[in-house]
């Protein structure tokens, strides 16, 4: 689980205060200490990296995986540290905190987000996906970010979104016109991403990828 501290504090001081140790983010002005993850969690990420990694080389884009990046929502104080952040390098001449706190603000400097759940889970569907993408089609669009992917392996989100009976999970937010459609994929079936129309990748090869050591 994860555990807050009380204190508001503002998004500078955050980036500019945050511990060394351990990993925090910034939840509307909550410092929160995110939890540490599985070994499962972990594994999937490495496969996901990999794969996505192959993709835009072998598409020649001028893409790169960060190792820590802070996405802020231009008009709340949060940040938030993704589990795996597309990042369009070329585009972060015009980020005006990337030089000094590594931070991303706008869409365009982030072509996909991947969240892979942990018993957090509401922080992914809820709090992150309405900064990313926008909880509802009635909701303003934080950021603008145009793909943004929950992997939950474990089928820990709510019934309202990933439906009754409750099963692992993928789901799939894709921007169109500043609005969201979410496609859901399950066990069995391939996983189509709109960044990468061509990425030969199953869900059953994700949700294996903890179960290989």
């Amino acid at each position: 689980m994860t555990q807050a501290l009380p204190k508001l504090v503002t998004f500078e001081e955050f980036a500019n205060c945050k511990p060394d140790n351990g990993r925090y983010e910034l939840h509307n002005g909550v410092i929160v200490e995110m939890s540490q993850p599985l070994g499962d969690h972990e594994e999937i990420i490495v496969v996901l990296v990999e794969k996505l990694t192959l993709e835009y080389s072998r598409l020649n884009l001028p893409y790169g995986i960060p190792k820590t990046v802070l996405v802020k929502p231009p008009e709340s104080e949060s940040g938030y540290s993704p589990d795996i952040l597309l990042l369009n390098r070329p585009n972060l001449a015009t980020e005006p905190r990337w030089k000094n706190q590594s931070t991303v603000s706008y869409g365009e400097s982030i072509p996909l987000v991947v969240e892979v759940v942990s018993t957090n889970w509401r922080d992914d569907y809820l709090d992150k996906a309405g900064d990313y993408v926008g909880r509802s089609p009635s909701r303003r669009v934080e950021i603008g970010i145009p793909e943004y992917w929950i992997v939950d392996y474990l089928g820990l989100g709510g019934r309202r979104f990933i439906g009754n009976p409750k099963q692992p999970t993928i789901s799939i937010y894709q921007l169109v016109e500043s609005e969201y459609q979410v496609s859901q994929f399950r066990k069995g079936e391939r996983i189509i991403s709109p960044t990468f129309p061509e990425l030969n990748l199953t869900v059953q090869e994700i949700f294996d990828a903890g179960l290989q050591s």
